[in-house]
């Protein structure tokens, strides 16, 4: 593997393929005179090594762009409004702007990325493969991730401590007199979610609970989806309830609260509820939901400096945790003896 700064060229893809430049940039471009099985040959070639035009031209090879790009597969809900604004004002403070990219398909992603369109760029969850992070960082693109635990000469991350919050919030409900706790999942894969729902398993471990996964929901960090969810679990629900939930971020806590009171349940008499991340939204919802807050706007503007430093060579890449704090509200109560 290439470990210098080298951008892949139509030469290094000619090279790949066995091909000629001619031929390579005729099956590239399109042109009809490129016969099927040649053309498939040097296009997949050229996604072997991750090969994209310069979108910017040559007269911007040493140039810089004052953009940042920000590249994820949604934005959608309060977590994110936070995030990006923090991250466009940091930005802005230094003369960058913000390019936000939103899509699931990894090749526009990365031909993006790799097409010298941004200085440098934040990305969000992990739809980049570690072969996809050895591109980036041939190609001396710096780079920052949230909530992905990275780091190298070129690459940074900033990440929020689940899993010892997820322990955490768990302990404080166990310490209430919680003994059967259930979980509103988030999204399998996602740092967060993974992180969150192990340090609740562990701690429920810890205290000589088993892990009962009849007690554990599908929330995928929305409300309703969380709601959903916890309405299937009480039209049917287990021997013996829970009488306790963690939920994996505020979004899913709101929606399982939403289901108890729409099955004829209250909070937190039935049931206590505790969510993460501390938003806004949660002003004006009721009953006062406890939660773990995660410091959204820390978040986006540590990644934003760190990048800049990035870029202006002032720093090699590295691994920043974040932490939170339990705040308990009127969604949880101390569990009475019975």
């Amino acid at each position: 593997m290439l470990v210098t700064k080298h951008r892949i060229t139509i030469r290094d893809v000619a090279k790949e393929s066995g091909y000629s430049i001619a031929t390579v940039s005729k099956a590239l471009n399109g042109v009809d005179v490129v016969k099927p099985h040649t053309k498939q040959k040097i296009l997949a070639a050229a996604e072997r090594l991750h090969y994209v035009p310069n979108l910017m031209g040559k007269q911007l090879k040493n140039a810089q762009t004052k953009m940042i790009g920000f590249y994820t597969t949604s934005i959608s809900g309060p977590y994110f409004s936070i995030l990006v604004e923090a991250m466009a004002r940091e930005a802005e403070k230094h003369g960058y702007g913000i390019n936000v990219f939103i899509s699931y398909d990894k090749k526009v992603v990365l031909n993006s990325i790799l097409g010298s369109v941004v200085d440098g760029i934040i990305g969000f969850e992990d739809l980049l493969t570690p072969q996809d992070l050895d591109a980036v960082k041939r190609e001396g693109i710096k780079a920052v991730f949230i909530d992905r635990d990275v780091a190298s000469e070129t690459i940074g991350s900033v990440v929020f401590d689940s899993y010892n919050k997820g322990r955490a919030a768990t302990e404080q409900l166990l310490a209430m007199g919680h003994r059967r706790i259930g979980f509103i999942k988030g999204i399998d894969g996602v740092f967060d979610a993974d992180g969150r729902k192990a340090g609740y398993q562990d701690a429920l471990l810890a205290a000589g609970i088993p892990v009962q996964e009849e007690l554990m929901l599908d929330g995928l960090f929305e409300e309703q989806a969380a709601f959903d969810s916890m309405v299937t679990f009480l039209k049917a629900p287990p021997p013996e309830l829970p009488t306790a939930f963690l939920a994996g971020n505020d979004l899913s806590a709101i929606g399982s609260v939403k289901g108890i009171l729409q099955m004829g349940y209250r909070v937190p008499e039935d049931f206590s509820v505790m969510g993460f991340d501390g938003i806004d939204l949660l002003e004006y919802f009721t009953p006062k939901l406890s939660t773990v807050r995660n410091p959204i706007k820390e978040q986006g503007i540590l990644a934003v400096a760190h990048l800049l430093d990035l870029i202006d060579e002032q720093a090699s890449g590295t691994s920043f945790v974040l932490e939170g704090e339990l705040c308990i509200r009127e969604s949880t109560s101390i569990r009475q003896e019975e």
